[in-house]
Order: C-alpha cells, then sequence, then structure tokens
C-alpha cells in the first residue's frame, strides 16, 4: 500500500513539474514577444494600401514573435492619438505611415522619451531626422520624375495634362505632384485641370475631376493620375464623353501603384504607363528588428515605371500586387 501510495506521489509530483516548466516556457515564449504598434492608412484607400496593410498583418504576427497591434485611418490626428496610446502601452517598436507628412513631433518626442525606437514606413513625416531611427520609403519625388520624363519622351507639345492628386498634403501626393509642377514652371507642359481623388484617394472623385475638365470645354492630352484607381476612374469619365485615350487614343493615361488589374490594363495598351509603388515593407523591417540592426535614416527602394511597349508578364508577375484579372482583361 506505502509502495503505491510512494508511486502515485512520484507521478503526481512528474505532473506538477511538467506544468510547471510548460507554463514556465509559455511566460518566457510570452516575455519574448516583440511589441510593436503599427499606425497606418485604411486598406480601402486603395489597391496598394490593402496589400500593405496585409503585408504588415501577416509579417507582425504572434507566430513570427510579435505582440503587434495596428491602427487604420486616415485621419491624422486619429493615427497620432493612436501613437501616443502605443506609447504609453510601453511598445518597442512603433510603425508609422502619415496620413499628413506635417504635426507629428509632439508624438516622436514622446516616443523618444519612452525609448521607443520609431521606423516610419511608405510616407514621410516633415520632422527633425532625429526624432525618429529610420524610414524605409518609396522616393515619390523619383516616382513623379519618372512619370513627367514619360510624358516630356513620348507626348509631343503641346503637352495638356490633368493632373489628379491623391490627398493633399501627403508625402506622395507632395513628391509625385513636384516634378510635374516643375516641368509646368519650365514651360515644358500646361496643367490644364489640378485636382484631386480626396483623403481616399476615391475613383469617384477623380472621375468628376475629369468630367468637370470636359464640361469647361478643356483641352489635354494627358491624364496624370496619382493611383490606379483614380486612373480608373479618369477612364470612365473618357469612355462616357467618347474620347479615345491609350496607346492609339488621344489621351494618355498614366498610374501609379502597380496593381495588377492597372499593369494588364497597360499591357493591353487600354494604359500607357504605370509606377511603381512597393507596399512590400514588412519583411525588410522584421530583418532588421531581428537582426538588431537597423540602419540610421532613409532606405528607399528601387521602383521602376512600365508602359505598354516595355511590359512583360513577368514583371506582372514579378512586381504586381494584388489579384491578376489576367491577359489581355480590361478593367474598366
Amino acid at each position: 500500500m506505502m509502495k503505491r501510495m510512494r508511486k502515485l506521489g512520484l507521478l503526481l509530483l512528474s505532473v506538477v513539474l511538467v506544468l510547471a516548466v510548460s507554463a514556465g516556457l509559455t511566460l518566457t515564449a510570452a516575455e519574448k514577444l516583440i511589441k510593436v504598434g503599427i499606425v497606418n492608412l485604411p486598406p480601402e484607400e486603395s489597391g496598394y494600401r490593402q496589400a500593405n496593410v496585409e503585408d504588415m498583418n501577416n509579417v507582425f504576427s504572434r507566430k513570427n514573435g510579435y505582440d503587434a497591434k495596428q491602427t487604420n485611418t486616415a485621419d491624422n490626428s486619429e493615427q497620432m492619438a493612436a501613437a501616443m496610446g502605443y506609447i504609453r502601452d510601453g511598445v518597442d517598436y512603433l510603425l508609422i505611415s502619415a496620413a499628413n507628412a506635417s504635426g507629428w513631433d509632439d508624438v516622436l518626442l514622446a516616443a523618444k522619451r519612452a525609448g521607443v525606437t520609431v521606423i516610419l514606413f511608405d510616407r514621410m513625416i516633415d520632422t527633425d531626422p532625429t526624432n525618429y531611427q529610420a524610414a524605409l520609403v518609396s522616393d515619390m519625388y523619383y516616382e513623379g520624375q519618372l512619370a513627367t520624363d514619360w510624358i516630356l519622351k513620348n507626348v509631343p507639345a503641346p503637352r495638356k495634362v490633368i493632373l489628379i492628386r491623391g490627398q493633399l498634403g501627403s508625402a506622395a501626393e507632395v513628391g509625385r505632384s513636384a516634378p510635374l509642377l516643375k516641368a509646368a514652371e519650365e514651360g515644358k507642359l500646361t496643367i490644364v485641370a489640378d485636382g484631386t481623388g480626396g483623403d481616399t484617394w476615391s475613383l469617384e472623385e477623380a472621375r468628376k475631376v475629369v468630367e468637370a475638365a470636359i464640361a469647361a470645354g478643356k483641352d489635354f492630352n494627358v491624364i496624370y493620375a496619382q493611383n490606379d484607381g483614380m486612373a480608373q476612374g479618369a477612364c470612365q469619365a473618357l469612355e462616357a464623353a467618347g474620347i479615345s485615350f491609350g496607346k492609339n487614343g488621344k489621351v494618355k493615361i498614366i498610374g501609379f501603384d502597380f496593381n495588377r488589374f492597372a499593369l494588364r490594363n497597360v499591357q493591353a495598351g487600354y494604359w500607357n504607363a504605370d509606377v511603381q509603388c512597393n507596399p512590400r515593407m514588412a519583411s525588410q523591417i522584421d530583418q532588421w528588428i531581428k537582426s538588431g540592426n537597423i540602419p540610421k535614416g532613409i532606405v528607399y527602394q528601387k521602383e521602376v515605371l512600365l508602359d505598354t511597349d516595355t511590359i512583360t508578364d513577368a514583371d506582372i508577375e514579378k512586381l504586381g500586387i494584388n489579384p491578376d484579372p489576367g491577359k489581355s482583361v480590361i478593367t474598366r
């Protein structure tokens, strides 16, 4: 009887030890999770943003060693409030893609005082470079320069452009607009209408910009739309008005972001060109964090322009984002 009791006691002790060790391992695993707060724009903004948000969620996951939360809003004040909340929560890293480039100093200084490492992604912020550790971004001015150079090379004078901007004041809007505005100041082209798709880079608002230009009797031969959705809206207005566009049409169409539907439109000659803006930044930031080797300052992604004469199926597969409608399929 005593032997049985002794065996039972040893068995119970073993179970307790196993449970204790398991609990300890669970606790240790929890302690090793890296706390990250992500301040981003909403996926509804564009196909680009949808891919970007999904990329952040996939990489900064619990299974990949992160305790991460992501706030998605196009309101700058709401973004700042979310960032301050993450700082109070004691995150290790604060990742920011700002709706507007200005007004962030108080947030960034609060992060610095709290010992939170700030990494900007996708969009720059107007602040002293000492207020963040690193920025992994697209060079929006360079993107705009690619598009502007294409116009100057491929569209004979007189070049009359409808400019459809994204969210006013955003780094993407400011950067993509600047080279075109500079070319206009130099007399190389004329901007006959200057509108915006609003804070959500809206297809519908872009369509209204072009409809208003048509109704006002504006003569134009280029649409410079600062994302693919707005280029799509612009083309809807042109089609409704019976104005030809694309490779063999009067009006040349340029979009941005490299959504696969847009690249197929370029390949088919329905549009003329598209400029890449790569949303897949999370893996690079993850590598920086895990290695402990985060660069200081701005790191630009390498991006390209593709037009009807240069685009290939391989380009669309490798560089495109979001679902592929298929070769020769035009998205109107």
